[in-house]
């Protein structure tokens, strides 16, 4: 156990005694603990296999490589569409977390087997994302700003693709590639 975990749980007040239940079950697996992100994680030899995380409405036990694991007991969830890699199991309540506590420690056990073998998610590249049909259009009759989005790292092209493609309606997507045009030609992703 990590004291910088338990001053964590010490000044959590939402989710405290599930966040403790999650804690005892991941420990029983021999997973290290520490403190990232602000939050419990856990890891095998130095990689990071689950966290702990509360929401408004749940909290949750993130895997890393949720996505390679076999979910036979249809547990994990993957957050968002957008989310390649990481799946969660979320709980509204103590008892849940209990009720399922094996299922817990199996998809921990081969989220270990996962790391063991050297698995890796097959990420999406940049190219493999959509790209909205008003966006396309700007980028084709203005260079500067293709030469500017392709400078971009790839997590903030696919930020700016998700964000213009979320739109249903045109007039909001276009509304929407007219207000980040300055921010992608200087070089700026959409949260910064």
């Amino acid at each position: 156990m990590n004291p910088k975990v338990d001053v964590f749980l010490s000044k959590t007040d939402k989710w405290r005694e599930e966040f403790e239940a999650l804690r005892t079950i991941v420990l029983e697996c021999g997973l290290t603990e520490e403190l990232k992100w602000g939050l419990p994680c856990y890891a095998f030899f130095k990689s990071n296999i689950v966290i702990i995380q509360g929401f408004k409405d749940y909290c949750a036990l993130l895997f890393f490589k949720g996505a390679l694991l076999s979910n036979t007991d249809g547990l994990l969830i993957q957050q968002t569409d957008h989310v390649q890699s990481a799946r969660q199991i979320r709980f509204t309540h103590v008892r849940e977390i209990w009720q399922v506590k094996q299922e817990i420690k199996n998809c921990i056990f081969e989220a270990i087997e996962v790391e063991k073998a050297g698995l890796k998610v097959e990420m999406k590249k940049t190219s493999d994302f959509e790209v909205a049909t008003e966006f396309q259009e700007k980028l084709d009759a203005l260079p500067v700003l293709r030469i500017a989005f392709e400078a971009l790292t790839p997590g903030r092209q696919r930020a700016y693709l998700f964000h213009f493609s979320e739109a249903k309606q045109s007039k909001t997507r276009t509304a929407r590639v007219e207000k980040h045009i300055p921010q992608i030609l200087n070089g700026k992703g959409i949260n910064d």
